[in-house]
């Protein structure tokens, strides 16, 4: 299905508030179960889903910035609003777990550990469950509406669901085992490094977008192909991609026969735009330049700009 610039905006937001709320209560619910549980792990899990608000609110207001359409001084959009917002979120990250394993080495430091509570292991358990649901559906409309901000946000979800397991087992055994209390602080930590992980997988694409990467060999050699389906199309070459929020931007030249009308060769790179968008569903954009293939006395080129 096709999302106009307002239904994308609609179901971010949507799926934003959907987070925001939840992410709220299991922030609390974690907080207050890390606090009397005694749970140093818990209580790192609940500052995670807290850091899941923060993020929840940078990609609300983004979202308002992003789906403004083109105007004269963004001609291309607002797209790469989408792009910052997905940096501030993996830093968010990055400095939640910072903050996560400094506290757990100074707690490690302590002489004495108490003993957590069972409310620590149940809100734990609560967290995994809900975290993955939770991620699972904003994935599917991250994916759905080719939104990189929802998609880093859904990733933000189920980092959570997978560092309230480690920490669900170190407060088990804590429990369990009241000799390896130790356990509930180095699961802290590990919950610091699975964050610190997430933070960088997310971080790193949207910094090769603002560097304007262009799309992997896959995704030219399919341009390329369909661009060559035309008869009337002696050769395709230049073909330059670049994303922008999630999405790809093409340009490429084509040679065509010289003695043709203006006209004809106006149709078949209309042809050929059209064919590349509704063939590559990454590609929402393509420039096609034609030359004439009596003026083309360039040696031959590769086809993609990037080999």
């Amino acid at each position: 299905m096709e999302y106009t610039d307002a239904m994308r905006s609609y179901q971010v937001r949507r799926v934003t508030w959907a987070g925001l709320v939840v992410n709220l209560g299991l922030a609390l619910f974690k907080g207050l179960a890390g606090y009397f549980g005694a749970s140093q792990a818990v209580l790192a899990d609940g500052v995670h889903s807290l850091s899941d608000c923060v993020t929840d609110i940078a990609v609300l207001i983004g979202s308002h910035y992003w789906s403004r359409p083109p105007d004269a001084e963004h001609p291309y959009g607002h797209g790469r609003f989408e792009t910052v917002v997905t940096i501030i979120i993996g830093l968010a990250l990055f400095g939640a777990a910072l903050g996560i394993g400094w506290e757990a080495v100074q707690v490690i430091k302590a002489p004495t550990h108490t003993i957590p509570g069972w409310i620590a292991v149940l809100a734990a358990a609560v967290s995994v469950f809900v975290n993955e649901a939770l991620y699972r559906w904003s994935a599917y409309w991250g994916r759905e509406v080719k939104s990189t901000a929802v998609l880093a946000n859904a990733w933000h979800h189920r980092l959570d669901a997978i560092s309230s397991i480690p920490a669900f087992l170190a407060v088990a055994g804590a429990i369990l085992i009241p000799s390896w209390t130790m356990l509930d602080k180095l699961g802290a930590l590990l919950v610091a490094l699975l964050i610190v992980q997430a933070a960088l997988r997310i971080i790193w694409p949207a910094l090769k977008e603002l560097m304007d990467w262009g799309a992997p060999l896959e995704i030219c050699d399919k341009i390329l192909e369909v661009a060559q389906g035309h008869p009337e199309i002696i050769d395709v070459h230049r073909i330059r991609t670049r994303y922008q929020s999630g999405s790809i931007f093409a340009d490429m030249h084509i040679v065509v026969d010289g003695s043709i009308p203006v006209n004809d060769g106006h149709i078949i790179a209309e042809y050929v735009r059209k064919t590349v968008i509704r063939e590559i569903p990454e590609v929402v954009d393509v420039i096609v330049h034609v030359d004439p293939h009596q003026a083309s006395s360039m040696p031959i080129e590769e086809p993609c700009a990037r080999k």
